[in-house]
């Protein structure tokens, strides 16, 4: 992993954390435990931020916290699988782009 690597920095932010914890509570059923060490180790991996524009570029509400977050973090690239994400292509000169596209990239 390139975050874990020291290759790339990720930026992160609290409602992103609970929407990765929410989701792998739902549809991998985690234990509280488990949650527990994810969120430690996203926030350890990454630069926590706090956005505070709130954004409603797409209709997903997660996908605006994503958009947020970037924003926040004046990052350069989103990487996600979302396809309503990729197919906005870039968001305020943020790119958004395939894990694939990513690694190709660099």
């Amino acid at each position: 992993m390139k975050a874990a690597q020291g290759d790339v920095e990720l930026v992160i932010s609290k409602p992103v954390i609970r929407e990765t914890l929410d989701v792998l509570a739902r549809k991998f059923d985690r234990t509280p435990e488990e949650l527990a060490r994810v969120a430690v180790f996203l926030s350890e991996l990454g630069e926590v931020v706090a956005p505070r524009t709130k954004l409603t570029v797409l209709d997903d509400e997660p996908d605006n916290r994503i958009l947020e977050c970037a924003v926040a973090g004046s990052v350069d690239v989103i990487v996600t699988g979302d396809q309503a994400m990729l197919d906005l292509g870039s968001y305020e000169g943020i790119r958004i782009m395939t894990l694939r596209e990513f690694l190709k990239s660099g």
